[in-house]
């Protein structure tokens, strides 16, 4: 745990993983940013320390930058990116959801991403691959950015509040409870998936029998 406690205000080391990591797991979606950002609210939670909004201010703008600079790779490298990130049939869905749901959803799904799992890389990368309007990718980004960083601050400083004596302790319920949200928008998404998948059924066999009953009626 020398690592978690080295996560002081005063430390600068503080600063440089809360706007680094988040800035890389975008691409690098293996780096733990969220866990980083919610130890830092959890050691940090006994303080009032004004330095603490700067934190939250550099996680926000570190995921922006990572955002940004996931975009550009898909824009730059499209055809390399496709064939390395979504190759494969798993690959293959995960791009084909994230375009299908940037068509239908646009914007709100460029913030909701940053909170499902593996969301976040398939949907910024196929933003710069199909060409998403780069100033409104931007606003959005900033947009869910602030709110990412924000909620997980505020996840480890709820966990460190009620474990002030063991901030450990306070770690592993805030990690908890991010688990719980992600798992709960998963379990959500693919709920309405399941129940698109079963609309798109149901309709040609809906239609089927339509003349069938107006020519009832009309007779």
């Amino acid at each position: 745990m020398t690592g978690f406690y080295a996560l002081d205000i005063g430390s600068p080391v503080s600063y440089l993983v809360a706007v680094l990591l988040p800035a890389l797991d975008a691409l690098l979606p293996w780096l733990p940013s969220e866990t980083v950002i919610i130890a830092l609210g959890a050691v940090t939670a006994g303080s009032v320390d004004p330095r603490i909004g700067l934190l939250v201010a550099l996680a926000a703008v570190g995921a922006w930058l990572g955002d940004n600079a996931a975009y550009l790779v898909g824009k730059r490298f499209g055809p390399a990116v496709d064939r390395r990130l979504f190759a494969g049939e798993k690959g293959a869905h995960r791009r084909a959801w994230a375009q299908r749901s940037l068509d239908r959803y646009g914007i709100r799904l460029i913030i909701a991403c940053r909170f499902i799992p593996g969301g976040r890389t398939a949907v910024t990368l196929t933003c710069g691959l199909v060409g998403f309007p780069r100033r409104r990718f931007a606003f959005a980004t900033a947009v869910a950015g602030i709110i990412w960083a924000s909620y997980a601050f505020f996840l480890g400083r709820l966990g460190g509040k009620i474990f002030e004596d063991r901030p450990w302790a306070g770690l592993l319920l805030a990690l908890g409870l991010g688990l719980a949200v992600s798992l709960l928008i998963e379990a959500v998404r693919r709920v309405r998936r399941w129940r698109a998948r079963r609309r798109t059924r149901d309709a040609p066999a809906s239609g089927h029998h339509r003349p069938a009953e107006e020519l009832t009626r009309r007779s």
